[in-house]
């Protein structure tokens, strides 16, 4: 399977998925992904995503003070937990984006908008 490093801002999960499942079956990893394994990559690659977070205190959105190797790299650890949990939900046998939409909408049943006081 030839990989690309294409820039784009529409891929979907579906791509992700398939892509991912291809990535695999080329390299005979299919019986090594199981549930429990995936998960417990998952949460070695959540761990390496706290450890770039762990002693920078507060940060501000866009990490206007970061260099862009330190973006780089939060970018590189995001993507591994990102394709760990879409490889997760497809070996599941879930559809990630459909239980994503279904959770929003029980979110917005359990926390009303509210006004805020002035």
């Amino acid at each position: 399977m030839e990989m690309k490093n294409t820039h784009s801002n529409n891929v979907s999960l579906e791509e992700l998925r398939d892509k991912l499942a291809e990535f695999a079956r080329v390299r005979g990893w299919e019986d090594f992904h199981s549930p429990r394994n995936l998960l417990l990559a998952l949460v070695g690659e959540v761990g390496e995503l706290s450890e770039i977070f762990q002693w920078k205190g507060e940060v501000a959105k866009g990490l206007p003070n970061w260099s862009s190797s330190d973006k780089e790299h939060l970018g590189e650890e995001l993507s591994d937990v990102l394709l760990y949990l879409v490889r997760l939900a497809d070996v599941c046998g879930l559809d990630l984006g459909q239980a994503a939409l279904t959770k929003l909408v029980k979110n917005a049943y359990k926390y009303p908008v509210t006004k805020l006081p002035c």
